[in-house]
């Protein structure tokens, strides 16, 4: 399947019933709305399309609303948001992997298990490494993680965003899911919650609606499309925007990544 250049939204709307749309390279980069983006959403809403937006954030989805609202977004588009952290939190709450676990990654994502701070220890007592992303002070040096992790890979590391990088404005971070690679490649298991695995879009899809993903990530958003056999827009402006010159290019990517989408837009336009 050719991928074909869309350049309005609305023309294609009307096949939908649902629209399942990414947060960070797609609505916003990590630090202003985009306000094509925007005006995308509210057509939708006024035409009574179901909105969702599924996000790799490894945070609860009332701290993602938070942050929306800080960057402006109205609270009336806000009310279909899942995050990957939220679903990692449900299993944590039902003890899947055990009680005990080591928290790797910054600070700011403790707010993922406030209610379980109790559980949280060392990394040789835990039952589990629970992976939000990178500490602060160890945000490139990735070989501090192989170094950290070569002896507990008989321990499951849970990610809880399966992205690699993403770009904060115009630079580029690495993400939780550059760490479970490492640790993958160490020999360790990983459990990941987020796209593209199937069961967070299970938690959040209506299976009886024609629904359209839309993302900037082939191997998250446009992955997750194809395995759950949706239509997609790969917006093209965002975490692989460094590696597109032109159509083709956007092609041969797609088939770097094995992946097919049905559309592509530059940014999200209606």
């Amino acid at each position: 399947m050719k991928i074909k250049k869309l350049d309005h939204l609305y023309k294609i709307y009307n096949e939908y019933d649902a629209f399942l749309i990414d947060l960070w390279g797609v609505m916003h980069n990590g630090i202003r709305l985009n306000a094509s983006a925007i005006n995308v959403v509210k057509k939708l809403e006024e035409k009574d399309k179901r909105i969702i937006f599924l996000s790799n954030a490894p945070r609860p989805t009332k701290k993602v609303v938070e942050f929306l609202k800080k960057l402006k977004m109205e609270e009336k588009f806000l009310k279909n948001v899942l995050t990957s952290g939220e679903a990692a939190l449900n299993s944590l709450k039902k003890k899947k992997f055990g009680e005990k676990f080591y928290h790797l990654g910054p600070e700011r994502d403790d707010s993922l298990f406030f209610d379980m701070k109790k559980d949280e220890t060392t990394l040789e007592k835990c039952d589990f490494i629970l992976c939000t992303g990178l500490f602060d002070e160890e945000e490139e040096n990735l070989k501090y993680y192989e170094d950290l992790l070569k002896d507990f890979t008989k321990k499951k590391l849970i990610c809880t965003n399966p992205d690699l990088t993403v770009h904060r404005g115009g630079v580029e971070e690495y993400c939780a899911g550059k760490v479970a690679e490492i640790f993958e490649n160490l020999g360790g298991e990983v459990i990941y919650f987020g796209k593209p695995h199937k069961e967070v879009y299970l938690s959040c899809l209506d299976v009886n609606q024609r629904t359209l993903v839309i993302g900037d990530n082939l191997e998250t958003d446009i992955k997750g499309a194809n395995s759950m056999n949706l239509d997609s827009i790969f917006i093209t402006s965002g975490i692989h925007k460094s590696k597109i010159n032109n159509e083709e290019g956007i092609e041969e990517l797609l088939k770097k990544h094995n992946v097919s989408a049905n559309y592509f837009q530059n940014e999200l336009t209606w």
